[in-house]
């Protein structure tokens, strides 16, 4: 699949960091090291610039190195990038950690996804099927 992009950072495209990875790395577009506190969160810009095809979206995931390590996560995660938006790619990053973490120049910060989704027609009833599960919410299937 073929996506239009611009890159004004001085960074390489984002990309597969192996053969098989779902994600593309996103990379910080700053001038100079920022140091981001603890619970501190940040719009990191990455200089990159997409164009989806219609039925796509792009979803901004944190990087599991940077959340284990370091407790830096996607704040908003995953964060939606829609078809019809032509802005810059910014991440929301937070930080978890009781340390401050300082972002470097091109750093990865970030994973992106570009996947198919479906666009809902909504069908109003009044009642809907029965289900084994039922109205069971949060935990009711159980832990085992």
């Amino acid at each position: 699949m073929k996506v239009k992009i611009v890159n004004r950072s001085s960074n390489s495209l984002p990309a597969y960091a192996t053969p098989l990875s779902a994600g593309m790395d996103l990379r910080a577009d700053i001038p100079e090291p920022v140091v981001l506190e603890p619970m501190d969160r940040m719009l990191v810009p990455t200089g990159i610039f997409i164009s989806l095809p219609a039925g796509y979206e792009c979803q901004v995931r944190p990087r599991s190195g940077l959340a284990v390590k370091h407790g830096i996560t996607v704040l908003n995660s995953p964060g939606t990038i829609d078809a019809d938006y032509r802005g810059e790619l910014k991440t929301l990053l937070v930080n978890l950690s009781k340390e401050p973490f300082t972002i470097e120049p091109g750093e990865r910060i970030a994973q992106m996804v570009v996947s198919r989704h479906e666009t809902v027609e909504w069908e109003e009833v009044e009642v809907l099927d029965e289900t084994d599960r039922g109205t069971g919410g949060f935990g009711s299937t159980g832990t085992k």
